[in-house]
C-alpha cells in the first residue's frame, strides 16, 4: 500500500477545498438565473419561470447522475477510448478513482444544470410545464455532456488535453464553456423559440414589434450581480487546482492565471456592459439598466471560453466587440420576427459563437502553456493568430464552433419538433393570456398581480367552463 505524504495531503485538500468552493459559486448561479429570468417576464408568468429554474436543478441532478457525467468523462486509458462519448462512471459507479472524485463531480454537475437555465429562457412564457422536464433531463443528461466529452475529456477529439491526438496541434480552447455551456444552451433555445414561434401580441398585424417589458428590473439587476459573483467560480475555478506551481517562472502557479482569470473575466463584463450603455443610448434614445445587465452578461459569456490565456488587455476587447455582436443580434431577431424573451440565444449563443474566435485570434502561447502543461518548458502549441501563432488554435476553434451548431441542431431540433407535433410543447392562446401562472400553477406570484389582472383571470374561468 502506497504512503502519502503528509505534504501531498496537504496539497490534494487545499485543491479540494478550492474545487468545492468553486463549485458552490457556481449553484449559486442558478439563484441568479432564477432572479433575472423573473424579473424578465411579465408578472403573470413569475411563478411559472421561477419554477422551472428549480426544475432545471432538480432534472439536471438526476440525469447528470446517471447518465450525464458518464457520458461526459467516461473512458479508460490508452487508445481505444470513445473520442465521442464517455462509456463508464454511471450513476457515479467506481468514483473516485485515480482520475475523478465527488467533488469535481459536483463542479461539473453544477455546469451541467446551467446549462438548461439557458435554454429556458428562450421559451419563456408560452411553453407547457410538462415540456420542460424533457427537454431538461435530455439536454442536461445527453446532449450536453456529449459536448463535455468532445472538449473537456483527455479522450476528446476536441480536447487540448488529448494526448494522442491535438486537432491541429492544438485542440480547441474553450477553458469554461462559451462553446460547451452558452453556445450549447443558447441554440438549444434558439430551437426552441423559432418551433415555439414567438408569444401572442409580440408582432402585430403589420409586422411591427410590441414591447414586452419585464415586471421587476430590480430583480434583473440582483439576478446579474448574483450571476457576476458566481463567474467568478465558473472562470476561475475551471483550473481544478489551485496550487500548481510552475517550473518555467519564478513564484508563480495556477494562483497566478487564477488571479489573472478573474481580473481578465471582470474587465470583459464591465467593458461590454458600458459599451451596451452607450450604445443602447444611441440607438433608443435614454439609458437603460435592463440593456446593461444583458451587455455585462453577454461580456462574460464571451470571454468565458479565453478566461485562461489572454492578457487583460485582451478582455476590455473581447467585451468591447461583445457587446456590439449582442446589439445586432437582437436588432436581426426583432427583423426575422424572432421571440426570445431573455434575449439567450443572442447573449449565449452569439456571444458565446464570438468568444471562440476570440481565443482563436488572441490566445498568449505562456498562458496556453500554463493552463494546459502546467507550464512545463519545452512545450510547443499552436496559439493565437493575432499573437503570432498560426492557424492551427483558430482551425481548431472554429471547427468546435460548426461542430456544436451541428450536433445541438440535429438533437434538440428534432426533440422540439415531435413535442411540437404532439401537441405537449406550446400552451393554448387563452392559456397564454391569461399567465401560466393562474393556467398551471394555481395562482399569481403576487398578490397585487391577481388583482390586476382579475379580468384574465375570469377569462380563463370561463373558458375552463365551458371546456367541462
Amino acid at each position: 500500500m502506497a504512503v502519502v505524504s503528509w505534504e501531498q495531503t496537504v496539497e490534494d485538500s487545499i485543491n479540494t477545498i478550492y474545487l468545492l468552493f468553486s463549485a458552490y459559486l457556481v449553484f449559486a448561479m442558478q439563484l441568479g438565473f432564477a432572479m433575472l429570468c423573473a424579473g424578465s417576464v411579465r408578472a403573470k408568468n413569475a411563478m411559472n419561470i421561477m419554477l422551472t429554474n428549480v426544475v432545471d436543478a432538480v432534472v439536471g441532478s438526476l440525469s447528470f447522475y446517471l447518465f450525464g457525467f458518464a457520458f461526459a468523462f467516461g473512458g479508460s486509458a490508452g487508445s481505444n477510448s470513445n473520442p465521442f462519448i464517455g462509456s463508464n462512471y454511471f450513476a457515479l459507479s467506481n468514483i473516485p478513482d485515480t482520475s475523478y472524485d465527488y467533488s469535481f463531480f459536483l463542479f461539473q454537475w453544477a455546469f451541467a444544470i446551467a446549462v438548461a437555465g439557458i435554454t429556458s429562457g428562450s421559451i419563456a412564457e408560452r411553453t407547457q410545464f410538462g415540456a420542460y422536464l424533457v427537454f431538461s433531463f435530455f439536454l442536461s443528461g445527453f446532449v450536453y455532456p456529449v459536448v463535455v466529452h468532445w472538449l473537456w475529456s483527455t479522450h476528446g477529439w476536441l480536447s487540448p488535453s488529448n494526448s494522442t491526438h491535438l486537432l491541429f496541434g492544438s485542440g480547441a480552447i474553450d477553458f469554461a464553456g462559451s462553446g460547451v455551456v452558452h453556445l450549447v444552451g443558447g441554440i438549444a433555445g434558439l430551437w426552441g423559440s423559432l418551433i415555439e414561434g414567438p408569444r401572442v401580441g409580440r408582432f402585430n398585424t403589420f409586422g411591427q414589434t410590441v414591447h414586452m417589458r419585464g415586471h421587476n428590473a430590480t430583480l434583473v439587476v440582483l439576478g446579474t450581480f448574483l450571476l457576476w459573483f458566481g463567474w467568478f467560480g465558473f472562470n476561475p475555478g475551471s483550473f481544478g487546482k489551485i496550487v500548481v506551481a510552475y517550473p518555467s517562472t519564478t513564484n508563480q502557479g495556477n494562483w497566478t492565471g487564477i488571479g489573472r482569470t478573474a481580473v481578465v473575466t471582470t474587465l470583459s463584463g464591465s467593458t461590454a456592459g458600458l459599451v451596451t450603455l452607450f450604445g443602447q443610448r444611441l440607438l433608443v434614445g435614454h439609458w437603460n439598466a435592463l440593456y446593461v445587465c444583458n451587455g455585462v452578461l453577454g461580456g462574460f459569456v464571451a470571454i468565458t471560453s479565453g478566461c485562461s490565456v489572454v492578457e487583460p488587455w485582451a478582455g476590455v476587447v473581447c467585451g468591447f466587440f461583445a457587446a456590439w455582436a449582442l446589439i445586432g443580434l437582437n436588432i436581426l431577431a426583432l427583423k426575422l420576427q424572432f421571440d426570445d424573451p431573455l434575449e439567450a440565444a443572442q447573449l449565449h449563443g452569439g456571444c458565446g459563437a464570438w468568444g471562440l474566435i476570440f481565443t482563436g485570434l488572441f490566445a498568449k502561447e505562456e498562458f496556453v502553456i500554463q493552463a494546459y502543461d502546467s507550464g512545463e518548458s519545452g512545450v510547443v502549441r499552436s496559439y493565437g493568430v493575432l499573437m503570432g501563432g498560426g492557424w492551427g488554435l483558430f482551425g481548431a476553434q472554429v471547427v468546435e464552433l460548426l461542430a456544436i451548431v451541428a450536433w445541438v441542431s440535429v438533437t434538440m431540433g428534432p426533440l422540439f419538433f415531435v413535442l411540437h407535433k404532439l401537441g405537449i410543447l406550446r400552451i393554448s392562446v387563452d392559456e397564454e393570456i391569461a399567465g401560466l401562472d393562474i393556467s398551471s400553477h394555481g395562482g399569481y406570484a403576487y398578490a397585487e398581480t391577481e388583482e390586476n389582472n382579475g379580468r384574465f383571470y375570469a377569462d380563463y374561468i370561463r373558458m375552463q367552463n365551458e371546456q367541462s
